[in-house]
């Protein structure tokens, strides 16, 4: 395989690839911007290990000293979780930390397009990036649904962000030829509670139906990823009412404060976890677990009809 040279690839993920074995893509702005130390780098080593369990090699993606690294050792993850210097990488971003031989965390969207570089086609996140609420205004719309439309990687995660506009999230995402698929639901998940009220395009639920829909899709040409709404699990949903609200005070301080770009979604999730007395964070956790555990198996029943 003629990998990009800008690539690193861990030895255990390039002998998974050349063997044609399932790899999981994870990206890395959940243990930089996402999650406190220490409880970052102990979430991403259990995702990990989790990837593991299921059967398949963990590919965590960053930039690291201007290579983008595709897999971690344990002592990068730490710095990762530690630095002070780590970048929030999405796609405007790459090419300039790149060339500057900088440090950076790659947003779902940057951990796409290092994924497709390293030929994975199935990434685990918590949950996508989409149309901010006020957009109509704002035209904040983040890179992760542009990056849908033409990267063929799979995303596997607990729906949009409920900070976002999810309705207008999927009618981006349907303009753009994206299908959103429901695993075991009808509904796209709301990333902390299990219900937003949207339906999804289309519901499997088993892997192998994913696996087959994915390989269908790329076979027929058809450019682009897939989004798998994989609900959070019901003993660790948040009360609507209760997230719901310290969404609406955070999105109202943001506001106020005059917080834009790609700034917003930091801020909105670091208010949400003070608001909610940190169960925001727990539930967080837990729906990424769930996410690799789904994640792994749909990569496993991709690597059998590849």
């Amino acid at each position: 395989m003629n990998y990009n040279k800008y690539l690193d690839i861990k030895a255990d993920v390039a002998e998974a690839l050349k063997a044609g074995k399932a790899v999981v893509a994870l990206e890395s702005t959940i243990i930089s911007h996402g999650m406190p130390y220490p409880k970052n780098v102990e979430t991403a080593r259990a995702v990990e290990q989790l990837v593991k369990d299921g059967g398949a090699v963990p590919a965590t993606i960053a930039i690291l000293g201007g290579r983008i690294k595709i897999g971690l050792e344990p002592d990068e993850l730490e710095l990762l979780g530690t630095a002070d210097n780590i970048l929030k990488a999405s796609r405007r971003d790459l090419a300039h930390i790149v060339a500057n031989r900088l440090n950076g965390a790659t947003t779902v969207a940057a951990t796409m397009i290092a994924a497709n570089l390293a030929e994975i086609k199935v990434f685990v996140t918590g949950g996508i990036g989409g149309v901010h609420r006020g957009a109509e205004n704002t035209f904040d719309i983040s890179a992760d649904l542009q990056e849908l439309s033409s990267t063929n990687v799979a995303v596997i995660c607990a729906g949009a962000k409920s900070i976002l506009d999810i309705g207008l999230t999927l009618e981006y995402l349907e303009t753009m030829g994206v299908p959103v698929i429901g695993f075991g639901t009808d509904e796209l998940p709301a990333f902390y509670t299990r219900h937003s009220g949207f339906n999804v395009d289309y519901r499997y639920d088993t892997a192998t139906e994913i696996a087959a829909s994915l390989k269908a899709k790329w076979d027929l040409g058809l450019t682009g990823g897939m989004v798998i709404g994989n609900p959070i699990p019901e003993e660790f949903e948040m009360d609507p009412k209760v997230i719901d609200g310290a969404i609406n005070q955070a999105l109202n301080e943001a506001d106020s404060q005059g917080i834009k770009g790609k700034e917003t979604t930091p801020f909105l999730l670091d208010r949400v976890k003070q608001l909610t007395g940190g169960d925001s964070l727990d539930s967080n956790i837990e729906l990424v677990y769930n996410n690799a555990r789904v994640g792994t198996a749909i990569a496993v029943e991709l690597s059998k009809l590849n």
